[in-house]
């Protein structure tokens, strides 16, 4: 295939409709098979009556082989179009009685009807699908809410009536722009922001809604303005004696950003405000908020009113030097954007829609860390302290969660009791710390089942304590805090969360119940029918409770019968802990960014980080006192001879006596690594702010042996610490499991 010779391109007609036109919003793309000599549109491809797509993506054009587009080719030859007269109709009408066959252009000009969903159906002019005509209420005209013309509200072939909203009037050419700009994810009514119903409608009445991310959010570094946060001051007279730029957190000189747009700010003495809650707007986004009442009081004008102080001056104009209009314009609609992100459930992609998914997926990817960092935003600055036992780390973390002061959009500060010791003995800990131990807990928990890829597990007392939502609460709230990766999801219990139960065929391997998996290894092995009923008979009871029991008729039915019981027991037997979990990782919208971006999720949902190579982890860290040379020789050495095998210590170790995770989160260390030297004979962790301190020793064999020693003995401690804590078990009877 070569995309990049247009003028061979050009002098190649399509292959069905003998057009030389390149017009993607009408044809789909033209493609070109150079050694085959021949072009075809892309919409022309998939509308064809007799052709499949039998082949993989890389395949042929799209997957359709070139010798099945050769044979459609030579079908279509034999046939007339009923509208222009010449050979090559390759698209039939989908109604049984009627013969009409047309190319795709001709069925455009006579306005047919193609569905881009399910089976690609064709309807000739006759027998196209069409709008049911209510009653008109409207005495005049009504604007198309997309391009803002005038229509006469009368639904037709070129008008279309939005099925959500009754008012909302559009042109079919304006609803097919827009719906190749807003890709599936994005599309949906102008008015009420439907997008089940409306999607479902348009595709019935032709619209192709294409399987891709909006073209907006396919543009590199478009919402880079957004990662950085205003913490300048703008107002007109700033009183800082250190400059516009200066900003000191909890005093008058830290900088308030407009409540409004964000991209504004002042000092709270430049603007007298007496704390840092209080409301505060810039003049751009004052006036667009108060002009409608600014209209309604022409008695009282602002630019006449003798009450205007010069602290509301000082809140309204902005530096002069700072020519920000542009700027301030760009972030409202960057996040007027943003807000408006909801994802749509979809279907299952038909036979040649999931070419379209595979194809266009890859546009639209985006990295793990961004997607997090762009949460994180909801996080305010004002924090929550968690008192955590470390002798049991998921109930202390579960009180403090289930509290009704807890608010998951605060910043987190971690305080760990000892309830061995008196009260009031505590030390500040680490956040990264606490969760990494937290998603341990929830890894191993009986909320999950499996050895490696855990898939959610039915458990009555769980259940009663609606601990399959705090679960997934937990596991949002780590992600978006800067917690580890899972890294424990099985791959059916991520396609459940990313594309729906109803889109997912789990697997054996899913099966954790040995007596379930014997069930269906025997049906599967069954060599012929009397076997197949033998062994039905056997499991009779089972098959009736799950309600998978069927007519066995051909051997082949035992696949079916198969699929019947994973689908069971893997996922619709667990479907309240499921919707349960699901609502939990709606916390902070992590759910929503699942379903959008299910690849970059999947890479720490389901799979662990990588061994971290030595040179990663000396860069991670930073000098922030002034080095002894000689001890950072001999830190690089120790480094080496990790990589090397010559120490018992590894590259996780290291990391987890700094900070006590074994990899780095996806959205990295806060605050970053750092390292010290300090004359003491064995190194120091300090892991609420991630440091290491480093022991000044004479030699270098010396200088390994206190950190070896070190390390591994605190590891080992700690280990013992965490085997000796109650561990988090609920029981439920296998009767109770196979009846629920």
């Amino acid at each position: 295939m070569n995309e990049n010779k247009p003028d061979n391109s050009q002098s190649l007609a399509c292959v069905f409709c003998r057009k030389n036109d390149d017009c993607p919003n009408k044809y789909g793309e033209k493609k070109t098979c150079e050694k085959w000599n021949f072009s075809v549109h892309y919409y022309c491809l998939l509308m064809s009556s007799g052709i499949w797509q039998r082949g993989k993506e890389e395949e042929g054009v799209y997957g359709f082989l070139i010798e099945d587009i050769r044979k459609e080719a030579n079908r279509a030859s034999k046939l007339k179009c009923t509208v222009c007269k010449k050979n090559g109709a390759s698209i039939g009408c989908v109604v049984p009685r009627c013969k009409r066959s047309y190319h795709l252009p001709c069925g455009l000009q006579k306005e047919c009807i193609f569905q881009f969903t399910d089976n690609f159906k064709s309807f000739c002019w006759e027998h196209r699908p069409v709008q049911a005509i209510t009653s008109n209420k409207y005495s005049s005209s009504l604007p198309c809410t997309i391009c803002l013309e005038f229509v006469e509200p009368i639904p037709t072939y070129n008008i279309l009536q939005s099925p959500c909203c009754k008012n909302a009037w559009f042109h079919r050419d304006c609803l097919q722009v827009q719906a190749i700009n807003a890709g599936v994810f994005f599309f949906r009514c102008t008015l009420c922001n439907n997008t089940d119903i409306f999607q479902k409608e348009m595709l019935r009445m032709g619209i192709h809604i294409p399987e891709k991310d909006a073209s907006w959010e396919l543009e590199e570094n478009a919402y880079q303005e957004l990662l950085q946060s205003h913490d300048r001051c703008d107002v007109r007279r700033c009183h800082c004696k250190k400059g516009r730029d200066y900003n000191e957190p909890n005093s008058k000189w830290e900088v308030k950003r407009c409540q409004c747009c964000g991209s504004s700010g002042t000092h709270l003495a430049c603007s007298s405000l007496q704390s840092w809650e209080q409301d505060w707007e810039c003049l751009d986004c004052r006036r667009i908020t108060y002009t409608s009442d600014f209209q309604k009081a022409p008695k009282h004008p602002l630019a006449n009113s003798t009450n205007v102080t010069v602290t509301d001056c000082l809140l309204e104009e902005s530096s002069p030097k700072l020519p920000r209009q542009s700027t301030v314009a760009q972030h409202k609609e960057l996040l007027r954007r943003k807000q408006e992100i909801q994802l749509s459930s979809t279907a299952c992609p038909s036979r040649r829609e999931s070419c379209l998914t595979q194809r266009q997926g890859s546009k639209f990817r985006r990295d793990i860390s961004t997607i997090l960092i762009e949460l994180g935003f909801q996080i305010k600055n004002k924090s929550k302290t968690l008192y955590i036992n470390k002798a049991n780390v998921w109930r202390s973390a579960l009180e403090q969660f289930q509290s009704q002061k807890f608010n998951p959009s605060c910043s987190i500060d971690v305080v760990y009791v000892n309830g061995n010791e008196e009260v009031g003995s505590q030390h500040l800990g680490s956040k990264q710390e606490f969760l990494s131990h937290l998603m341990h807990h929830l890894e191993n928990s009986s909320v999950f089942e499996g050895s490696l890829a855990k898939n959610l597990s039915l458990n009555s007392q769980a259940m009663k304590e609606n601990l399959y939502y705090e679960v997934g609460k937990m596991l949002a709230i780590s992600l978006v805090h800067g917690g580890p990766s899972p890294g424990f999801f099985s791959e059916t219990l991520f396609n459940c969360l990313a594309y729906g139960p109803e889109n997912t065929l789990p697997t054996l391997d899913d099966v954790s119940d040995i007596d379930v998996a014997q069930i269906i290894i025997k049906i599967d092995s069954a060599a012929d029918l009397n076997i197949l009923k033998s062994v039905i008979n056997e499991h009779y009871n089972y098959l009736e409770v799950s309600g998978c029991l069927r007519l066995m008729t051909s051997l082949s039915d035992k696949y079916m019968l198969v699929k019947d019981i994973l689908f069971y027991h893997v996922i619709k037997r667990v479907k309240a802990p499921f919707e349960s979990f699901k609502q939990g990782l709606k916390t902070l919208g992590v759910l929503e960014k699942i379903q959008t971006y299910p690849e970059a999720f999947y890479k720490i949902l389901c799979h662990k980080p990588e061994n971290l190579p030595v040179k990663n982890l000396s860069d991670l860290f930073t000098v922030h006192t002034l080095p002894d040379i000689q001890t950072l020789r001999f830190w690089n050495s120790y480094l080496k001879a990790i990589e090397d095998g010559k120490s018992s210590t590894t590259m996780e170790d290291i990391l987890i006596f700094t900070t006590g995770c074994s990899s780095i989160p996806p959205t990295g260390f806060k605050p970053s690594l750092s390292v010290e030297c300090l004359h003491m004979d064995f190194p120091v962790a300090y892991k609420y702010k991630n440091c290491l301190v480093l022991p000044v020793t004479n030699t270098y064999e010396e200088f390994q042996e206190n950190m070896d020693f070190t390390i591994r003995d605190t590891l080992r401690l700690e280990k013992e610490e965490r085997s000796h804590s109650l561990p988090w078990t609920l029981h439920v009877s296998s009767n109770e499991e196979m009846l629920i």
